[in-house]
């Protein structure tokens, strides 16, 4: 054992993995070894464990170099974090905190005071309440409200995302009752109105995510559908996905729906993701009217769906951007979209400099996480041209930290909008490293 811990190769893997857990590696390799009654020659068995420590090393949850040019990516963690919101979880980590304790008064207090009034105060509405994704949000709102009663949804928005999550699922779950209304493309206000019955508890709106629907089309308008629950007595809910506070039309995209405004339609209890558009924490925030707010905080299933105290701290931190103006500039999301082109092409100079075979490219960028899904952000890209793209792939996900391409036939694409420029030397790096 103490032959194997000394060599290079292995190691290499103590900073990342622990020497105690080399050890039981190592330890491992040789109970298969006594069970397989086989003494393999010693680079074997070097090469053994050091295939062994790598898959554990890449198992490991860890940061990673998204050269994909999705800049929201589903898999890679989504949004990446403002420095602010890191420091924030940083410190708030450290030791206790008055999570649930009132300073002022010395008793109990509420875990989400700490964010409902930035929350109310940039959207507008009445109250605000933060879980742990945007899926138990919605599960919240339905259990609550819904469970069994009717909730009232266009066919058209009956939605499927990443990772086989359905609505319809989510909704039999809650014990509430689908009731569909409309056609695959278009939706009439008098197919909801015809749908109503005592049973209606919800008239229940949800973004499309990854698909839009386009041609001949029609759509119910969210005041006219906040007007009929009015005077059904129905509640209306509104599902907003990536849930945007500002307006992407100053980045040059088209325009998403955002929070205010659906709040300002008079929807009754609004739904988004604190890690999409907003680039926050992974959490899920509802906002709306204060008395079906206040009937969300009773319900007992709140408790397993609540939001620990880092989150908390990094969404705390992430709205002050927004208050304080700064969001552009200190959100890692919003300055990857406002990044130039020209930006881009000077960066991919020194890496068309340094790598044989590359050449700076145009490149589409993606949103990601369900926004805008038809819409391309111009973008460069770095394209290395090799005889085997998989192999390369595979190396820059091996490398420290790991790097995340994409394959274009025979090239692989480093695209820039999502490399921070920080990050350069060590994407550079890690490519001539492979003899690029």
């Amino acid at each position: 054992m103490h032959r194997l811990l000394a060599e290079p190769n292995i190691s290499q893997y103590e900073g990342q993995l622990g020497r105690e857990t080399i050890k039981v590696t190592i330890g491992r390799l040789f109970d298969r070894l006594r069970a397989s009654r086989e003494m393999p020659p010693y680079a074997a068995v070097l090469d053994s464990l050091s295939a062994d420590l790598e898959a554990l090393a890449l198992a490991q949850l860890q940061p990673v170099i998204n050269a994909t040019g999705i800049i929201v990516h589903t898999n890679l963690g989504r949004a990446p974090l403002a420095t602010e919101a890191q420091a924030a979880i940083a410190e708030i980590s450290r030791g206790y905190s008055n999570l649930e304790f009132d300073l002022e008064g010395g008793d109990r207090g509420s875990r989400y005071a700490h964010v409902t009034g930035a929350l109310k105060e940039l959207t507008g509405a009445q109250d605000a309440l933060v879980v742990n994704n945007c899926a138990a949000a919605v599960l919240l709102v339905l259990d609550t409200f819904a469970k069994g009663h009717e909730v009232v949804v266009a066919r058209s928005e009956l939605i499927e995302i990443g990772g086989g999550f359905r609505l319809p699922d989510v909704l039999a779950r809650s014990g509430a009752t689908l009731v569909e209304v409309g056609t695959t493309n278009r939706v009439y206000l008098e197919d909801f109105e015809a749908a109503l019955s005592p049973r209606t508890a919800l008239l229940l709106r949800t973004h499309p995510s990854n698909y839009r629907v386009e041609g001949f089309t029609e759509a119910v308008e969210a005041r006219d559908l906040v007007a009929l629950g009015a005077r059904a007595g129905a509640i209306v809910a509104e599902d907003l996905g990536s849930g945007a506070l500002v307006d992407l039309a100053q980045f040059g995209l088209p325009h998403e729906r955002t929070v205010q405004e659906a709040i300002a339609d008079g929807i009754g209890l609004v739904t988004l993701s604190g890690d999409k558009l907003l680039g926050g924490p992974q959490a899920g925030i509802v906002l709306g009217r204060a008395n079906l707010l206040a009937r969300l905080r009773s319900n007992p299933l709140l408790r397993a769906l609540r939001v620990d105290k880092m989150t908390l701290a990094a969404l705390a931190a992430t709205l002050e951007l927004y208050r304080d103006g700064s969001y552009r500039e200190r959100l890692p999301l919003f300055r990857m979209l406002s990044a130039s082109v020209d930006a881009l092409r000077r960066r991919a100079e020194p890496y068309c400099t340094a790598i044989k075979n590359a050449s700076a490219v145009e490149s589409d960028a993606y949103i990601g996480g369900g926004a805008l899904p038809e819409t391309r952000v111009a973008s460069i890209a770095v394209a290395i041209a090799v005889d085997k793209p998989n192999a390369l792939t595979a190396h820059l996900r091996r490398a420290n930290p790991p790097i995340v391409p994409r394959v274009d036939g025979g090239r692989v694409l480093l695209d820039l909008r999502t490399i921070a420029p920080s990050e350069d030397a060590v994407v550079l790096d890690a490519v001539t490293r492979h003899g690029g």
